[in-house]
């Protein structure tokens, strides 16, 4: 039996983590007819400027804008097994939403956290965020006077912004513009994802441990979870079924006008 290569998390709570990860998923593994796929109605005009722009077929443009859809939703999903993974290691806990000043997680270590040289605190306060360009202006600024508050209210915790999808390995001092000023303190810090699992593991690749052993696990769940859902999707041979209806001799112009009929089907001269 080969041995479980992480010491930070046991793998029966790692695999339980990726499975309800997958679990989230939900509604997106569900197939999509064209009734789905138009449902916040898609741009016409784009899709044939990429078709043609791209040299792609039908087939291939319409399962990229189907991809496009079911990834904008996974987000969440990801987002959740970035931010719950922590509930299975030790001093972290992971508050329900909305609880314990709506944190993402909190690291309480009685030893110290060691953020930086002379800096060391006995609690962490995370706000946590895929990628690092998701906050707008009006949002860091909330973000950072929020961190600012719990800072005030308690003078031995540091609060992180921690990215996944970081620009570059770091844990710095986080700087941002609240009402036109430039803001920041010691104890507010901008951490990578693998930085922070540095901070609670104290292994400096914990991270990088974590990526290696999760494409076998993804895989041995997916493999040994009945039910699954395997999208059947529908939606280009709905357009072809409409395309036949179509007046046109050429069989690329009558899906165009298919295409067409999704957003713009009561428009003069579509109708």
């Amino acid at each position: 039996m080969q041995q479980w290569g992480l010491s930070f998390i046991k793998k029966a709570d790692f695999k339980r983590h990726v499975q309800e990860t997958i679990q989230k998923y939900g509604e997106k593994l569900e197939s999509f007819d064209l009734k789905r796929f138009n449902r916040n109605l898609v741009d016409p005009i784009k899709l044939i400027f990429d078709k043609t722009v791209y040299r792609s077929t039908w087939d291939e443009i319409i399962s990229n804008e189907i991809f496009r859809q079911r990834d904008k939703s996974n987000n969440n999903s990801i987002g959740y097994f970035h931010q719950r993974i922590f509930q299975y290691i030790d001093h972290c806990s992971v508050p329900d939403n909305g609880h314990e000043g709506g944190w993402d997680v909190i690291y309480e270590n009685p030893d110290g956290i060691l953020l930086a040289p002379n800096c060391i605190v006995s609690k962490a306060y995370v706000e946590m965020k895929n990628k690092h360009n998701t906050m707008n202006s009006a949002s860091a600024g909330k973000t950072m006077m929020k961190m600012q508050n719990q800072i005030l209210k308690d003078d031995d915790c540091a609060c992180l912004l921690v990215e996944a999808i970081a620009q570059r390995s770091q844990n710095i001092v986080w700087q941002t513009t609240v009402d036109g000023n430039k803001v920041g303190h010691r104890l507010i810090r901008r951490v990578s994802i693998d930085k922070f699992y540095e901070l609670v593991t104290g292994q400096k690749d914990a991270f990088h441990q974590m990526c290696m052993v999760l494409p076998g696990v993804i895989q041995e769940v997916v493999d040994h979870t009945e039910g699954l859902a395997i999208p059947q999707d529908t939606v280009l041979e709905e357009l072809k079924s409409i395309a036949d209806s179509q007046r046109q001799t050429a069989e690329d112009l009558s899906i165009a006008m298919a295409v067409y009929m999704l957003g713009f089907g009561t428009y003069a001269g579509f109708s």
